[in-house]
């Protein structure tokens, strides 16, 4: 299995002012979260709005992107939804187009049981020889899905790890603790990396490291070589840029509302997602405007 490592980017989607992707600035917007430290990225992730994308969007986006930054980083595409023949086809041409990973979400919507999210998973992996993150979100699905499910889905060889955003530390200790041997937990919320790395966690898939990719590096730097003071003030110092960016508003609309007044263009989010409100935009500024900006802009 490729090693995916432990900071990735869960990467805006750049649309044109008309709301076409524009893969070029997509581009070089890779390159720039690999420069500011960053060692791969997630497209079609939620923060890449893929609900909005087309198909022939998402696959011409993975393959892009993986053109552009080659070897120097790992691109992981999110190829699963709530229906497991199109997440099987997805997960299949991603494969086909280059891409090193998958990122599979829990099925939202349809709310299926346990059982029906380890057939749903089962299926997917066995369709493709890459490595598979699952992706636990239950405040955007629906479902939980449960420590036990997690751990046997680890018995899957190319299943390599899950991407936890529950916050419910006990279910991730339990996976950690019980979950195949080299099975890795990234954090699925930026507020808890550090917390999740106390519990013998792996990384994190993060929407702050847009802006603070060499903070969140050195972080889990910090942390992994005994510096755990050093990592707290880190993480107690960038709290209130996660919280600006992840409850003033819906991600990925602060995060974008960020990039495009800091100095790099992504555009607007898809409908039915907006723009924020000026109120709303000067909070989120007022608190970015606090902090190092680690993007090359």
């Amino acid at each position: 299995m490729a090693e995916l490592g432990r900071l990735l980017t869960a990467m805006v989607t750049p649309f044109s002012e008309k709301g076409e992707v524009d893969y070029a600035q997509a581009k070089r917007l890779a390159s720039a979260l690999l420069d500011s430290g960053s060692e791969g990225l997630v497209i079609g992730g939620t923060t890449g709005e893929t609900p909005t994308l087309s198909h022939e969007e998402k696959l011409r986006l993975f393959a892009e992107v993986k053109e552009a930054i080659g070897n120097r980083g790992v691109v992981v595409a999110g190829t699963g939804n709530y229906n497991t023949a199109e997440s099987i086809e997805l997960s299949r041409e991603a494969e086909k187009v280059g891409v090193d990973g998958l990122l599979l979400t829990v099925p939202y919507y349809n709310r299926p049981t346990q059982e029906g999210l380890f057939r749903h998973f089962e299926a997917i992996a066995k369709s493709a020889s890459l490595p598979c993150i699952l992706y636990n979100i239950p405040g955007r699905t629906g479902t939980n899905m449960t420590a036990e499910t997690t751990i046997r889905l680890s018995r899957i060889p190319n299943i390599v790890g899950v991407k936890e955003a529950s916050s419910n530390f006990g279910q991730i200790a339990a996976i950690i603790q019980d979950a195949e041997k080299g099975f890795r937990v990234w954090s699925g919320n930026d507020g808890d990396t550090l917390l999740i790395l106390t519990l013998g966690g792996y990384g994190v898939i993060c929407v702050i490291s847009h802006l603070a990719g060499l903070q969140m590096k050195q972080l889990i730097e910090s942390f992994l070589a005994g510096r755990t003071d050093e990592a707290s003030s880190i993480h107690r110092r960038l709290l209130p840029l996660n919280n600006a960016l992840m409850t003033l508003s819906t991600n990925p609309i602060p995060i974008k509302y960020a990039l495009n007044q800091v100095g790099f263009r992504v555009g607007p989010p898809r409908l039915p997602l907006v723009e924020p409100d000026e109120a709303t935009g000067e909070k989120i500024m007022a608190e970015v405007r606090r902090h190092h900006i680690d993007l090359p802009v």
